[in-house]
């Protein structure tokens, strides 16, 4: 439908992301609008496209769709749309002044010939500038968003575009839409490439092929990897672009020469290489192996009657592997030390960190996610913090896209000895900042599981530092007595060394249900959290037990499991509200999942009687909590987290929440759980593997329980086979250790 009037009272506004409520006067009444509408102000005229909805609360409202304007063309019209805030410095007295003096004519005069409002009482040379600038910004930001518009860009697209390009927006989108895709958050190559057809841009057009690649490119990195062999992507940009091959070498070459990628034959293999991920392998190498130069053997003397020492202190034995790793924390410019769950990390964590203050080291300690670095600060009972903070992130741009670290090279991290835990989730670009922030002399400790999952980003940097042998590693076998008697623990240790778990065993924490068709498998799960788990292990549905899939699609996935679970232990309520976002209906109460990184998201404390009692920003990938209110006046969701950390979240900013009664296995790296249950049933064999399994059942601290298929969990069991990620870490500290030789 299409309705016209002019717009009487700005109701709400989101500045951040143009949603607005508005009453418009049509010829016939005055209806409620909302929508996205920038710079939109009482007394402009709008024609709007869209369809009538009905708000729970508010009743009747005309949702925007589209929306063009102009403006006003009467004298009152003008005199209002000047008092309404439009220009910063117009006030009601001061509009009504600059109408008298110019009347219908005044918008052509403040936009064509600005200097002529010296001549209205109280407008200096200066002022008439600046109106005549903002005026103008503001013609620019209109005559932008109805081009944009004209593509099919939204309007919420539409700013941001312009906010990036400002005036040469039209020029840019006319002329390269593809810049769209590598500076605006959201907008993909796919959307470029519709944009740049419906301006007339050419298939063959070199900026197409080039962006083509560099999609390519990018799509391979979110599989993990840093490089992709070329004639894979000549064939895949073949495919992609539907152009002749020879174009795409030309584009290569030419992307090479603006070293926006690289290409280099390593061994047999000809690699390409998106830029970022050549040059920090390169400096991840280059700076690792001047670590490991950096040995200190004078802390060697005497160190056997230290650890003695120590032991009785703390009333601990360490094992012969534990005292080793002890030993080369000491001497070690670089140090890693991998280990299974049960096998003392921390306690051989502990005894360094106690061995190091005492020689008056300044220790930090960090961790690549949130949750990590909490496990890590209450398992040492020192502060952890994430790597991001650490390196004290900033953001260039509003979307948290463009990020830089204020710690690097001009501005190193001050300390002696610096410990990272969870570094199998650590991928190059980090590794590379974090190396970058490392002054000389300062000694490393890198702590992990091999065997767990690779990082979510591009890389394979645990497994790559230690294949390279390039770096003393340390790895802790033996499981300590106490750790054998967890079902849990032994059984993790067997997946891993490719042996089938022990099922059932009676009294202990590890338990099998065997459910042949995944309709079972769902109702099973069902009974589970809602009465059988929390009559057994007295626990609570929602904050205790976690129910960890391989999958993110099909009936067993995190999509399909989070409806059946919200409806099960959150269901529908008069007295709940929700919000829709997307394919995902929020409701009070539900359990969510941050799933992005924002350094800049507010949060509070609040102690027992509602009364702040801490704040400060960050929220971070894999933090859980409960949504506690949604306010639809406000456009907000609150959400309070394990941690006790309140958020609030703008509807904009949904798209960082996930229903969370389930979670990928990939999600779950890096945190604990008191109860964990994990659907088995089917999936392709790339990902129903060993790997998944083992870090599955590690994520549990107090009980596993498995359904569906004993087969298929023989068959992850059995298969080893990795996902294989194109990475040359390994390869390149080998070639830099024969360098420095």
């Amino acid at each position: 439908m299409v309705i016209e009037g002019t717009i009487e009272d700005i109701i709400f506004r989101n500045e951040e992301n143009g949603y607005t409520v508005c009453s418009i006067h049509t010829k016939d009444e005055e209806i409620v609008c909302v929508g996205t509408l920038f710079e939109a102000y009482p007394g402009e005229h709008l024609k709007i496209i869209g369809s009538w909805v009905t708000h729970p609360i508010y009743g009747s409202q005309f949702q925007i769709d589209t929306y063009e304007k102009t403006v006003p063309k009467t004298e009152e019209g003008i005199e209002r749309y000047l008092s309404s805030g439009v220009i910063k410095g117009i006030g009601p007295g001061l509009a009504r002044r600059i109408v008298e003096k110019f009347g219908l004519d005044t918008l052509r005069v403040i936009e064509e010939e600005w200097e002529r409002l010296e001549e209205v009482k109280g407008i200096s040379r200066q002022k008439a500038l600046q109106i005549g600038e903002i005026f103008h910004e503001q013609r620019e930001l209109r005559r932008a968003i109805l081009f944009l518009q004209d593509y099919g860009i939204s309007p919420s697209y539409a700013l941001k575009i312009y906010k990036q390009y400002g005036e040469a927006t039209i020029d840019i989108v006319k002329n390269n839409p593809y810049r769209l895709a590598e500076d605006i958050f959201g907008i993909g190559f796919k959307m470029a490439d519709q944009i740049a057809e419906t301006v007339g841009i050419g298939q063959d057009s070199p900026h197409r092929i080039k962006a083509g690649i560099k999609f390519i490119l990018n799509q391979h990195s979110n599989n993990g990897h840093t490089y992709m062999l070329r004639e894979h992507l000549v064939q895949a940009a073949h495919e992609l672009l539907g152009v002749p091959s020879e174009l795409i070498e030309n584009s290569l070459i030419e992307l090479q020469i603006y070293k926006q990628i690289w290409q280099e034959k390593i061994e047999d293999i000809e690699a390409v290489y998106l830029a970022p991920f050549y040059y920090a392998e390169m400096n991840t190498a280059r700076k690792l192996i001047d670590f490991t130069m950096m040995k200190d053997e004078t802390q060697s003397k005497g160190i056997d009657q230290r650890i003695n020492k120590l032991e009785k202190e703390k009333k601990i034995k360490l094992a012969p592997e534990q005292r080793q790793a002890v030993k080369e924390a000491m001497t070690e410019g670089v140090l890693i030390i991998t280990g299974g769950p049960g096998t003392g990390k921390t306690t051989t964590i502990n005894a360094i960190i106690s061995l190091l203050e005492e020689e008056g080291y300044d220790v930090i300690l960090a961790a690549p996610t949130g949750r990590a670095a909490k496990r890590m600060s209450e398992a040492t009972g020192k502060e952890a913090s994430t790597i991001h903070r650490l390196l004290e992130i900033t953001f260039l741009d509003e979307d948290n896209k463009k990020q830089i670290f204020e710690r690097n090279e001009e501005r190193p991290l001050e300390a002696d000895v610096i410990i990272i835990d969870e570094v199998s989730m650590v991928d190059i670009l980090l590794m590379n900042s974090l190396l970058k922030a490392v002054a000389p002399g300062t000694r490393l400790i890198f702590v992990g599981d091999v065997d767990q999952l690779p990082s979510v980003g591009p890389g394979n940097v645990l497994k790559d530092m230690i294949r390279s042998e390039t770096i003393k590693v340390v790895r802790l076998t033996e499981v300590f007595r106490q750790a054998r008697e967890s079902a849990i623990i032994m059984n993790a240790h067997r997946i891993n060394k490719g042996e089938y778990p022990v099922l059932n065993e009676k009294d202990k924490d590890f338990f099998f249900m065997k459910r042949s068709i995944q309709d079972e498998v769902i109702e099973t799960i069902k009974q589970l959290v809602q009465k059988r788990l929390p009559s057994f292990a007295n626990c609570d549905p929602i904050k205790d037990i976690q129910v960890l899939t391989p999958m993110r699609k099909g009936p067993l996935g995190v999509e399909s499991l989070n409806t059946v679970l919200q409806q099960a232990l959150n269901p529908p309520s008069s007295k709940k509200r929700e919000k829709e976002y997307r394919t995902t209906l929020f409701r009070e109460g539900d359990k969510v999942m941050q799933i992005k990184n924002n350094y800049n998201m507010p949060w509070k404390i609040y102690n027992d009687l509602g009364i702040r009692i801490d704040e400060g920003v960050g929220v971070f990938n894999g933090d859980a909590g409960s949504i506690q209110e949604i306010d639809e006046e406000a456009q907000t969701l609150t959400v309070l987290f394990d941690d006790l950390k309140t958020v609030e979240y703008d509807f904009s900013q949904l798209d960082e929440l996930e229903l969370a009664y389930a979670v990928t296995i990939h999600k779950s790296q890096g945190s604990e759980y008191p109860i964990v249950i994990i659907p088995i049933h089917s999936g392709p064999p790339m990902l129903m593997n060993r790997n998944l399994l083992y870090t599955a059942v590690t994520r549990a601290k107090k009980l596993v329980v498995i359904v569906g298929l004993q087969s298929t969990l023989h068959r992850m069991v059995d298969n080893n086979r990795e996902i294989n990620r194109y990475s040359s870490l390994a390869y390149r500290l080998k070639k830099m250790k024969e360098l420095s030789s």
